[in-house]
């Protein structure tokens, strides 16, 4: 007896159940079959009767011949299982990578290319396989050419920097059209001021804070689904009670659209869909109502009669409609949403804000100079190097025009750049290589910028806004924390740099200014289900709209995902559409631009969103909303806001009855989109 049946006798002998304790001949043959075919060892195939036999009810489950045969067959489906899994996985590689290379031996390629002997599996001889390893490759190492996933860590090239220098090389100081103006919003003639003639002796912007920022530093990986549940359903709860009270109605009026009835009723919920992946429409919308009215259930809509909608998922509504049938709830109208209310500030306030505009108390106020704030959205260089040139352009121009307020809206560092993505590029000077950050990075060209910007301009307020595209930021999640200013090295400059979250509303003097870098607008563009009606108008003021009407920055819900907001690289740079249009004879039906509609006021919101659909400006139910474009492109110069305001002015009769005046900012504002 060899000593492969001595160890499988002395370890399956108990269990079988026999009464002169000999070991069926018959089960030994199927061990040693399996040993055998599948290259194993008595140990191991110990190990998964085990596991198979407590699977199939323990110490209950003897081993016999028929239990013998069904324990093979199990082994057998297993591998089968495993082998299928394989040979999927090694047609998604080849699928996903034209040009195959050989793989590393190492855990999780870790050491790829990197290792000249590493060994790799070039062949498989006999049952439990050998390797070979090849020759010795001292040549530039090579990693593989793409990533199955866009979530993957990024690849580098052969060249280091093959990715940022291939193909047309732009020369930012070369650029032409700097400075030209291609979009432009103003109601009345108001002109560019002119520098001051002396320089103001303090900042004429007074920033307060309209968002507690202490609750956006929250940790990630603490919360609870339970309580982000809650958050969701008490904005439901609270729509449907500003329904009631904007319209004066009663309870009676709101019901549960489950229920069948035939009766009509409001119902208020959220719309999304019954299917987890493909886009909205109309076969897959439902409505999902509150816990406390609507049972936390969703119901199927039927909105075959509706002429005119626009819905995303995630947008809380108020229909109108029965549920005969208790299959599907008919709407027959949606209800606008109450907006909130115009700002306005009484008439003695505002003079008080007014004497702000003199640049000295000595100036004469009937010749106030306006307010200049400049607004610019990341990234700040373009893909080909790390010199911020766009940046350091930009903070001139602030400079020339004696800029009272200048907003900079991440991401600084871009994750997406393709230096920093590969970690190509060197560690700031007088650092050390081997301990050097990302925030090291950040001191060395934008701190370094904005120091020397505020010794220029002293009175200027900046505002750093951060994206969830910031490398060297430690809240990678939306709502975002703001920057913790003491690391960035800003020196005297920090007592005029203020750190914002992500997003965030603060008020400028009598202006209400609304601020964040999440790409909504192109989000809803993307996620949204509009009728042919609804299409007639602007995709931009549709899109802004609906961000309005449902008091938050990020009414989507669920987000997108992130392989469809980033887009693939491009050797060029990118098409974009104005003011939200888009060309005839492209496939795509033309949408036609409406007016603005000032008749709904809310305040003023400034949406510096990186969007990928080109700078716009509108009003939008009296909010103007900007987007600036980027100050970089790929390959190509970007764009910038210039906003100039001018001071709110107050008739006697207003002055006499002494209630607050509406700001109506959008009357007495110029915005233009400027080239860098």
């Amino acid at each position: 007896m060899d000593d492969a049946t001595t160890e499988l006798t002395e370890r399956f002998e108990r269990y079988c159940d026999t009464k002169d304790h000999e070991f069926p001949p018959d089960v030994l043959n199927e061990l040693q079959s399996m040993l055998r075919l599948y290259s194993i060892s008595p140990e191991e195939l110990d190990f998964k009767w085990q596991a198979y036999n407590l699977k199939m009810g323990g110490e209950e489950n003897k081993m016999d011949l028929k239990t013998a045969r069904d324990f093979k067959k199990t082994i057998q489906d297993a591998l089968e299982r495993e082998s299928r899994g394989k040979a999927q996985q090694r047609n998604d590689v080849k699928r996903g990578q034209p040009t195959p290379r050989a793989k590393g031996g190492d855990m999780y390629d870790i050491l790829e290319g990197l290792v000249p002997n590493t060994p790799r599996p070039s062949g498989v001889n006999g049952v439990n396989g050998s390797t070979v390893k090849r020759k010795a490759d001292f040549r530039t190492p090579a990693s593989k050419t793409s990533k199955a996933h866009e979530m993957s860590s990024p690849g580098g090239a052969a060249t280091p920097r093959a990715e940022a220098t291939s193909g047309l090389v732009f020369d930012f100081a070369s650029r032409q059209n700097a400075n030209d103006i291609t979009e432009q919003f103003m109601q009345v003639d108001i002109a560019i001021p002119d520098p001051p003639s002396e320089e103001p002796k303090e900042c004429r912007i007074k920033l307060k804070a309209n968002t507690d920022m202490s609750k956006f530093s929250y940790r990630t990986m603490a919360m609870k689904l339970s309580e982000a549940s809650e958050v969701l359903d008490d904005r439901i709860d609270e729509f449907r009670e500003l329904i009631r009270e904007h319209m004066n109605l009663d309870d009676s009026a709101f019901g549960n659209p489950n229920f069948q009835s035939p009766s009509e009723i409001i119902a208020v919920g959220r719309i999304a869909s019954d299917t987890s992946e493909g886009k909205l429409n109309t076969s897959s919308i439902v409505l999902e109502g509150s816990r406390r009215y609507g049972s936390g259930r969703r119901v199927p809509l039927n909105v075959e009669g509706l002429i005119n909608y626009n819905f995303f998922p995630g947008q809380i509504v108020a229909l109108r409609g029965t549920n005969a049938s208790g299959d599907a709830f008919v709407v027959s109208e949606i209800l606008s949403l109450p907006l909130l209310n115009q700002p306005a500030t009484k008439p003695d306030e505002l003079d008080t804000i007014n004497s702000r505009y003199l640049d000295t108390p000595d100036a004469d106020p009937d010749n106030i100079r306006p307010l200049t704030v400049l607004i610019a959205s990341g990234p700040y260089t373009i893909d080909q190097n790390l010199d911020f040139a766009p940046l350091h352009t930009f903070l001139d121009n602030a400079a020339e025009a004696y800029a009272d307020s200048v907003i900079l809206v991440g991401p600084f560092l871009d994750a997406e750049h393709p230096q920093i993505r590969t970690g190509d590029f060197d560690p700031p000077p007088n650092s050390s290589p081997d301990q050097a950050t990302m925030t090291d990075l950040f001191r060395h060209y934008i701190s370094s910028a904005l120091q020397d910007f505020s010794k220029r301009v002293p009175t200027c307020n900046v505002i750093l806004v951060p994206s969830l595209r910031d490398a060297h930021h430690h809240h990678a999640a939306f709502p975002q924390d703001k920057f913790i200013k003491k690391e960035l090295g800003l020196g005297a400059a920090g007592k005029m740099v203020q750190c914002v979250t992500n997003p965030m509303t603060l008020s400028m003097n009598e202006m209400t200014v609304g601020m964040s870098s999440i790409d909504i607008l192109d989000m809803l563009r993307r996620e949204e289900l509009a009728s042919d009606k609804a299409k007639t108008v602007n995709i931009y003021e549709r899109c802004a709209r609906n961000v309005i009407e449902q008091r938050s920055f990020l009414p989507l819900f669920p987000p997108m995902a992130r392989e469809k907001i980033v887009p693939p690289p491009a050797a060029v740079e990118e098409t974009v559409y104005k003011n939200g249009e888009r060309k005839e004879g492209e496939g795509i039906v033309a949408e036609e631009e409406q007016g603005p509609s000032p008749f709904l006021a809310l305040g003023t919101m400034l949406d510096t969103s990186y969007l990928k659909l080109g700078e716009m400006l509108n009003v939008v139910e009296s909010v103007l909303v900007i987007n600036p474009g980027t100050l970089a492109k790929r390959r190509a110069a970007g764009t910038y806001a210039r906003v100039i305001v001018k001071p709110a002015m107050i008739s006697e009769a207003e002055r006499e009855r002494g209630l607050a005046v509406a700001h109506k900012l959008w009357e007495r504002t110029r915005v233009d989109i400027v080239k860098i």
